[in-house]
């Protein structure tokens, strides 16, 4: 599994997302609620750029008649067909257990401090986001 730094943490807002190119492979980088979660970029129906769809609510039915949206976005929509995924597992709403896109683990790590520069003190705020595939 390689480490891939992708950004760092202040410069990565939330609700952001970053399409990177990664050993051959284009997969999305999601910032949501100050979770991180990456995506393949390719939407198994077409493939299509998955990741360059809408981030939307997640809707449940838990009972007849009655519908809740989740508080924050949690499904990116395909821009050309509709399919939507679950950006935190990668499974698709319609069919979780059969249909679903590659998901790879994010990490936050603290910045390394390099002797040759001056350094100063480094928060979590600083951090890099760093995709391991």
């Amino acid at each position: 599994m390689g480490r891939h730094v992708v950004a760092q943490l202040s410069d990565f807002p939330v609700g952001e997302r970053r399409i990177v190119e990664v050993e051959g492979r284009s997969i999305g980088v999601f910032n949501l609620h100050g979770g991180f979660y990456a995506l393949r970029n390719s939407c198994p129906h077409q493939g299509a750029p998955l990741c360059l769809g809408r981030v939307l609510r997640k809707v449940e039915s838990p009972r007849p008649f009655a519908v809740e949206f989740s508080p924050d976005g949690q499904v990116v929509k395909c821009p050309w067909h509709g399919w939507e995924f679950d950006v935190r597992t990668g499974r698709s709403v319609f069919n979780p257990h059969r249909v679903r896109v590659r998901s790879y683990e994010v990490s936050v790590e603290p910045l390394e401090e390099d002797p040759s520069v001056d350094t100063y003190q480094v928060t979590v705020e600083d951090g890099l986001v760093v995709v391991h595939v």
